[in-house]
């Protein structure tokens, strides 16, 4: 499966983040400017990491920001979010942070492929320093494209 379009809106670029909280609301906000998600699903991914912990820090210096779908996610979207500064999410071994990749999709079987996609994109490892690095939105799609 492809993944969704990422559009302009749904990237924001060296962002600032008090905590790993402001940075999943970052990841969120960028989703609910995409018309993927409403603000109620910023605040699920949120209690997600809330409940189980910073399994979402997947890689190095990467969050996968997402929840399960549900009635305030509007349609399949991604969003990325670069931060000026890394922000500790509490993982062992995969803090600090400083890409944040949220994902919000409606149902179940788009959810398990698009983070197994999306995953995938990140088994090359120069694919998170480049976000990291990346200044542009081309830049940040082709990353994700492969």
């Amino acid at each position: 499966m492809p993944l969704p379009d990422v559009p302009d809106h749904a990237i924001e670029f060296n962002a600032v983040a008090a905590d790993w909280r402001a940075a999943v609301r970052l990841a969120g906000a960028a989703l609910v400017r995409a018309g993927a998600a409403t603000d109620a699903y910023t605040e699920r991914m949120i209690a997600v990491v809330d409940e189980f912990g910073a399994y979402i820090v997947v890689a190095p210096g990467l969050a996968l920001a997402h929840a399960r779908p549900g009635p305030d996610v509007r349609r399949d979207g991604i969003s990325v979010v670069t931060l000026a500064e890394p922000v500790a999410f509490g993982h062992a071994h995969n803090d600090p942070v400083s890409v944040v990749v949220g994902i919000a999709s409606v149902s179940p079987d788009t959810h398990v492929s698009l983070v197994a996609d999306i995953a995938n994109v990140f088994n090359d490892p120069r694919a998170i320093p480049a976000l990291r690095a990346a200044t542009a939105a081309e830049e940040v799609r082709a990353i994700l494209r492969g």
